[in-house]
Order: structure tokens, then C-alpha cells, then sequence
């Protein structure tokens, strides 16, 4: 008996890290090149943008620094470049270099925000929806129908254009990225609601959650604590595909004029500035920022194939 107590004290359990690496999610990581790269690319964007201040040569919203006479300088590696600006300047005279990071930091912020205000309001009409049905299921499936027969950036340029020319553009300016935020999230939390509805619906009829009704939790408990752990999986293939989605929505109403303005810059609003320019021969102002914002949307979708994939076994082949 005491050889058993002891064998049993004996045995180690492995740690969170250790678990983590054991797992398949792992496992599947490091076999997928595609994946590693684009992980390693994201996490590079994003650190850069993160540590702009520090990385940017340059602040491209202190005036005192930027010189009109620099404006239109092309890269470096050019005849008329110049090393201290690597990537050129704008039509400002600002670093092109400092521009786009400080600009890649505006867009992820807005992409980042936008989702997770998505993530909320569709948590909560999803959870509400598959867990009380009826006549809550019907009609909030209905509304999110609604608002789904209607397209994003119609609503955004409707709301935006509307709210610019009743308040002035110098509140708009001021205001325009917590405007972004809230109608590129409000616009898709129908995304969110019907995936996380579907997956109440499977998971109510489960034996741990008739036996928290059992115990006398409230639905709010149950709903939040026990069923919604359950369908985090999907929540985060989504996040992964409706970031990219927010920062290319913001690039556009950017590029129409009804995102961020030109003095907080975004890649939206680089790329509107400098298209202008691109057929007198400053084709840099425009083209290397699109190329930023594709290769940053490119490694978001391509994480996020790879998350569907491994997520779902039915589809992921090892």
C-alpha cells in the first residue's frame, strides 16, 4: 500500500509549457513553413509598429522636425535618394520609414479594437441567442440577418459621410479613429453571433451544462463560465481572418477620404495621399505602403487558414 502512495507522489505532472509543447497545435506549428513565416512576419510588423517611437527615425507628427524642401525625395538605393531617408519621403517632406510605422501602428490599433468591440457584442447576442431560443433566438437572428443584407463599407461611407459633414472635419479629424472602431465593429458582430449561436446549440444539450442547471447556477454563469470556454476555437479563427478585414476597411475609407486624417497618418490614408503622385514619377509615396498593407493582410489570412485548418480535424491532413 505505502509503495503505491509513493509511486503515485512520484509521478510528475508536466507544466503548462510542457503541455503546450506536447500538444498538436505544436506539433502542427512547426511542420507548416507557411505558417512559421508568416507568424515570424506578423510578429515583426507588429513589434515595429509597437515600438515606432523608438524605432522611427523620425516623429512624423512633429512639424518641427519635417523640412517642405526634403518632400518627394525617392528612396535611397535611387539616383537622387538620400541615406537618411531609407524609403523616401512624402509629398510633406516626411521619412517614409517613420510614416509607415507610425501609420501601421494606427492601422493595427483600429483593426485590433474594431474586432474585439466585434468580439463583444457578438459573444453576447451569439451566447443569448443559442442559449435562451425561441422568440430571443428568432428575432436576434433576424436582426443580425439584417444588418448582414447590408455591406460594410456602404454603412462606414453612409455614417462617416454623414457625421463629417454634420460636425465639421476638423471634430471628424479628431474624433476619426474612435469613429472607425465603432462602425467597423458594429458593422460585423453578425460574424461572431451566428458562429458562436451554432456552437451553443451543440453544446446546451451536453451533460455538464444540464448538470450546472442541476446545481442551481444562474444562466449567466453557465453561459459565460462553462459553455463559452467551450467555444473559444472558432472565435479565434475568426479574430485571425476579421482583423485583416478592419484594417483593409479602414484602408479604404481611408483612401475615400472618410478614415484617418493626413496628420495621423494610417496605410490607408499614405496610400490616398501619395496616389496622386504615383504617374508624375513618385510612384514610392503610394506603392510602399500598399506593400506593407498587402504583405500585413497577406500573413493575417494565411495564420488564419492555418488555424481553420488545425482547429477543425475534418479538414486539417497533418
Amino acid at each position: 500500500m505505502s509503495t503505491d502512495t509513493s509511486a503515485r507522489n512520484d509521478v510528475v505532472v508536466p507544466g503548462r509549457l510542457e503541455r503546450f509543447l506536447q500538444s498538436n497545435f505544436w506539433y502542427s506549428f512547426k511542420r507548416d513553413k507557411v505558417a512559421i513565416v508568416s507568424f515570424v512576419v506578423l510578429v515583426l510588423m507588429a513589434g515595429s509598429a509597437l515600438l515606432a517611437p523608438v524605432i522611427a527615425p523620425t516623429n512624423p507628427y512633429d512639424l518641427a522636425t519635417i523640412d517642405i524642401m526634403d518632400s518627394e525625395l525617392p528612396p535611397f538605393w535611387a539616383e537622387e535618394g538620400e541615406e537618411r531617408f531609407i524609403l523616401g519621403t512624402d509629398d510633406q517632406g516626411r521619412d517614409l520609414f517613420s510614416t509607415i510605422l507610425y501609420g501601421m501602428k494606427t492601422s493595427l490599433t483600429i483593426g485590433l479594437c474594431a474586432v474585439m468591440l466585434q468580439m463583444c457584442l457578438g459573444i453576447i447576442i451569439g451566447l443569448s441567442s443559442g442559449y435562451f431560443g425561441g422568440r430571443i433566438d428568432s428575432f436576434l437572428m433576424r436582426v443580425a440577418d439584417i444588418q448582414l443584407s447590408f455591406s460594410t463599407m456602404m454603412v462606414a461611407i453612409i455614417v462617416l459621410a454623414v457625421f463629417q459633414a454634420s460636425f465639421g472635419s476638423e471634430l471628424y479629424s479628431q474624433l476619426a479613429m474612435l469613429m472607425l472602431i465603432l462602425v467597423i465593429g458594429i458593422a460585423e458582430w453578425p460574424q461572431y453571433a451566428r458562429t458562436i449561436r451554432a456552437s451553443v446549440l451543440a453544446e446546451k444539450k451536453k451533460e455538464y451544462v444540464e448538470a450546472a442547471r442541476v446545481m442551481g447556477f444562474g444562466s449567466g454563469r453557465i453561459m459565460f463560465r462553462h459553455i463559452l470556454p467551450n467555444c473559444l476555437s472558432p472565435i479565434l479563427v475568426i479574430s485571425t481572418v476579421q482583423i485583416a478585414n478592419a484594417i483593409i476597411s479602414e484602408a479604404a475609407l481611408s483612401f475615400l477620404g472618410l478614415g484617418m486624417p493626413v496628420s495621423q497618418p494610417s496605410l490607408g490614408a499614405l496610400i490616398s495621399s501619395g496616389f496622386e503622385y504615383i504617374f508624375s514619377g513618385s510612384w514610392w509615396i503610394t506603392v510602399i505602403p500598399g506593400i506593407v498593407l498587402v504583405v500585413l493582410v497577406l500573413v493575417m489570412n494565411l495564420l488564419g487558414d492555418w488555424l481553420r485548418d488545425v482547429m477543425n480535424p475534418k479538414l486539417y491532413k497533418g
